[in-house]
């Protein structure tokens, strides 16, 4: 395995997707990943579908689509961490390991001596992340959190779906798990600057990490806009509560994006409308003005769009470099040529499927670049490669674990 992370070996207990999605990215940046999985069952994604993974005669196997979204470049070993003996190849397994991820409930590994007390004692370099809910501390601590109840109780919710007054008005969640997606993703930069810490001396630690506190983070500018005018941001659909116009507009075909960003943009986006009047009037003439006058003036933009269909509005204004884009099926997305271009799906083998499709990830290195080697893994897949390389045990070991059912 090659990578920039080549040199890390990573010990995942985590599961569903905040955790996964974070072991995912360290295993494309080339870190060794063993994911630690329940025996018969494993994590519990693999059995969210449909749709599965199709074998090479076109039945289903036992993973859903989900967990290969989240699962990719790790290996996968089966271990009953209920039991003493699971719980002693866990330790031993982490005294190699340099991350360890972990999104049980607060204090729910302690019972099994796999908490950051206990490996900690094992190996005080290691770097122990814990995704939770709520945090370890504060009074919802132990409590679950889910990706929809986050987005609704940290706020994405309000400022997301259709404004009062409008058909279909209500809050809504976003059509992925965001909430999970961005803890994973500050999952990565926190172990990567904790082993960079480590690394300058020699101290490994605990990093706290929280979906809430996640959601909150990352509402960036609309939090900004709360706490600067004490105001609470409302739902505008697609519209952008900051810059006018930056929405959805209607083309007589259907609908495509509009994202002005700037006065010079507005200018031209008025001259290809025909709309030179509205340019210049001092009412609209800057973006402050036009988000103060934006119930005025989206009217008279989307009577101007909706004059001519999609594809003749993305032509002439990319041709005057005005933002728009088309918005596009997921069918759509990857027929894109540019999407196409870049790569964004790649192709692995696969012990059932033959091979199997996901979607690369976003980073591109010029003097480390990412390899794409190891599939989503079947359940334990490397459970007995892993117990053999890694703690040198014996076939005859590895067969009695496994008629104990530990592994």
């Amino acid at each position: 395995m090659s990578g920039p992370l080549s040199h890390l070996k990573v010990l995942d207990l985590s599961r569903i997707l905040a955790g996964p999605w974070a072991s995912q990215v360290l295993a494309d940046f080339g870190a060794e990943v063993i994911k630690v999985e329940r025996p018969q069952k494993g994590d519990d994604t693999r059995h969210w579908g449909p749709p599965y993974l199709k074998d090479a005669e076109g039945q289903d196997t036992a993973d859903a689509a989900y967990y290969l979204s989240a699962n990719r470049g790790k290996k996968s070993i089966t271990v009953d961490i209920t039991r003493p003996e699971g719980q002693a190849l866990i330790r031993q397994l982490a005294q190699q390991c340099d991350i360890l991820l972990e999104n049980y409930k607060v204090g729910g590994l302690a019972k099994y001596g796999l908490d950051y007390a206990a490996i900690r004692a094992v190996n005080p370099r290691i770097i122990y992340c814990s995704i939770t809910g709520f945090g370890q501390t504060g009074p919802y601590a132990r409590r679950a959190g889910y990706d929809a109840m986050i987005q609704g109780m940290g706020g994405l919710m309000s400022i997301t779906g259709v404004p009062e007054g409008q058909p279909g008005a209500g809050p809504q969640k976003v059509g992925v798990a965001v909430a999970d997606l961005m803890t994973g993703m500050y999952a990565v930069s926190g172990v990567l600057a904790a082993v960079i810490h480590r690394d300058q001396t020699g101290e490994g630690q605990q990093i706290d990490l929280a979906l809430l506190d996640t959601q909150v983070a990352w509402l960036a500018n609309q939090a900004q806009n709360y706490l600067t005018s004490g105001k609470s941001p409302e739902r505008q659909g697609t519209a952008h509560p900051n810059i006018v116009p930056y929405q959805a507009v209607p083309a007589s075909d259907g609908y495509f994006m509009l994202a002005v960003g700037n006065d010079s943009q507005f200018e031209k986006f008025c001259q290809i409308a025909g709309l030179d009047g509205i340019a210049q009037d001092p009412a609209y003439a800057t973006n402050r003005d036009r988000v103060k006058a934006r119930d005025r003036l989206i009217p008279i933009v989307e009577a101007a769009t909706a004059a001519k269909p999609a594809a003749w509005w993305l032509e002439n204004l990319s041709a005057a470099h005005v933002p728009c884009g088309p918005i596009n099926d997921l069918a759509q997305v990857f027929a894109d040529p540019q999407v196409q271009a870049r790569g964004m799906v790649v192709e692995q083998p696969h012990p059932q499927a033959g091979k199997v499709q996901t979607v690369r990830n976003p980073l591109g290195f010029s003097a480390s670049p990412l390899q794409y080697e190891q599939a989503p893994p079947t359940l334990g897949e490397h459970t007995e490669t892993v117990l053999q390389t890694a703690l040198d045990l014996s076939q005859d070991e590895i067969d009695n674990l496994r008629a104990q059912g530990v592994i």
